[in-house]
């Protein structure tokens, strides 16, 4: 855990952050971290909007960071907000995660320092994965926007 993470505990006012649901073809490209208070869990590709940063640069950065692939015209779907309290009730941790969605454009993802494993899955592999919560909701409001935006193109 970096200086940068341990500030993020018990904030004082909630943090943004990115991911990103990149798609080929039926399956969802998910990268697996190592979080010390859950284990290994698969979540999409994504991290802290850094400052000065648009909400697309950071998501660009963050899958290139993470596992190595570049991505076109990522639209924002949703906020999807987390929010972890302790066992008095205090909030350990609240961000806003600001979910986009994209088409994969090519190349093969990588695993790094950031993404310990990765894994391109179909819902019903979703479902079966230890992940964060209600990520299969998420990629599949994600896939609904993205299969809307290309048939308005």
């Amino acid at each position: 855990m970096s200086a940068n993470d341990t500030s993020r505990q018990y904030p004082d006012r909630p943090h943004v952050a990115v991911s990103l649901a990149l798609f080929r073809a039926d399956t969802v490209l998910l990268a697996s971290r190592a979080l010390t208070e859950r284990g290994h869990l698969y979540s999409l590709p994504g991290g802290m909007v850094e400052p000065g940063e648009t909400l697309e640069q950071a998501v660009l950065r963050e899958l290139h960071e993470e596992v190595g692939l570049h991505a076109a015209n990522p639209i924002l779907i949703y906020p999807h907000e987390i929010i972890d309290k302790d066992a008095k009730d205090a909030i350990r941790h609240h961000v806003v995660l600001m979910v986009h969605a994209a088409w994969w454009q090519g190349g093969e993802a990588q695993t790094g320092p950031e993404a310990l494993d990765i894994k391109w899955a179909n819902f019903d592999e979703i479902e079966q994965l230890h992940t964060t919560p209600h990520l299969a909701e998420v990629v599949r409001r994600a896939k609904i926007v993205l299969d809307q935006s290309a048939k308005r193109t």
